[in-house]
């Protein structure tokens, strides 16, 4: 009987997760849509532009120190991990290139993201969070306004639009600390470094990443507001929500990832076939 008990507790305990899980999917879902339906009428209104402002300043502006240091260093870790395997095989002036596409097309666009579910998603978990623990919400639905409307619509559409414009400051910054580790500290010479980069950088690989950033983007406000939005009481759940949004957030940005790659490969050699780099 005690075998049987716990077979039955087993099997309990998994059906339960399972459709507490498939609970928590759809209203994901629900609220998703809600808020991705409020984006027109935000964008058509003067209050909307008045209340999108401020999150645009919070999510996107400070979090550009943040985003530049990360990206220099990124540049500067590849030059230093790739310098002497291509500086043996002949091929150090192509060096510049390589890197400068691995950062637009892949790497910067991770680490916005990667940057913005760390800085951001925690920022609007905890706010949000906080709002649902003292009751706020549901001072905003007593008063006849829609907390999805006036808080997570503002915050998904500025996570939207400001995305691919740090992203932009990653490559950028990532391209010019690959740069001057190249040329100062290896010796390079500056015009083979930007002539490679400029013939084997595509606009495909920037608009790549800025396509990848519109999706890590839209995830990281989603899911961090959905957690805020469903956090459960007192300080323990807002600290909770916070770290299930980071993590969530992070598994969904490589996911994503993946399969906006081989979309995109694919597209890309339905479009132009395969072009060696070499």
């Amino acid at each position: 009987m005690s075998r049987m008990n716990a077979v039955e507790n087993m099997l309990a305990s998994t059906g339960a997760a399972v459709i507490s899980g498939l609970g928590d999917f759809g209203r994901f879902w629900s609220f998703g849509s809600r808020s991705i339906s409020f984006v027109p009428v935000e964008l058509m209104s003067l209050r909307g532009w008045r209340r999108l402002l401020p999150q645009c300043f919070q999510i996107g502006t400070r979090s550009v120190p943040v985003i530049m240091l990360t990206g220099m260093f990124i540049g500067i870790i590849l030059v230093v991990q790739g310098y002497e395997q291509f500086d043996n095989a002949g091929l150090r002036d192509m060096l510049g290139g390589i890197v400068n596409i691995s950062v637009a097309s892949e790497l910067g666009p991770v680490l916005a993201g990667v940057m913005l579910a760390g800085r951001v998603g925690g920022a609007l978990t905890a706010e949000l969070g906080t709002m649902n623990v003292t009751e706020q919400l549901v001072a905003l639905r007593s008063m006849g306004a829609d907390p999805i409307r006036f808080l997570v619509a503002p915050r998904f559409l500025a996570c939207l639009l400001l995305a691919p414009i740090l992203t932009c400051y990653a490559d950028l910054v990532g391209a010019l600390g690959a740069w001057a580790v190249f040329v100062f500290y290896y010796g390079g010479e500056s015009e083979p470094y930007w002539r490679m980069t400029k013939q084997m950088v595509e606009f495909w690989h920037l608009n790549t990443g800025l396509l990848k950033a519109l999706f890590f983007g839209g995830t990281i406000g989603l899911v961090s507001c959905y957690k805020g939005f469903h956090c459960k009481p007192g300080a323990q759940g807002v600290g909770e929500a916070c770290t299930q949004a980071f993590v969530i957030s992070f598994i969904l940005i490589l996911m994503l990832d993946f399969f906006l790659n081989v979309f995109l490969n694919g597209l890309y050699n339905l479009w132009y076939g395969f072009r060696s780099l070499i």
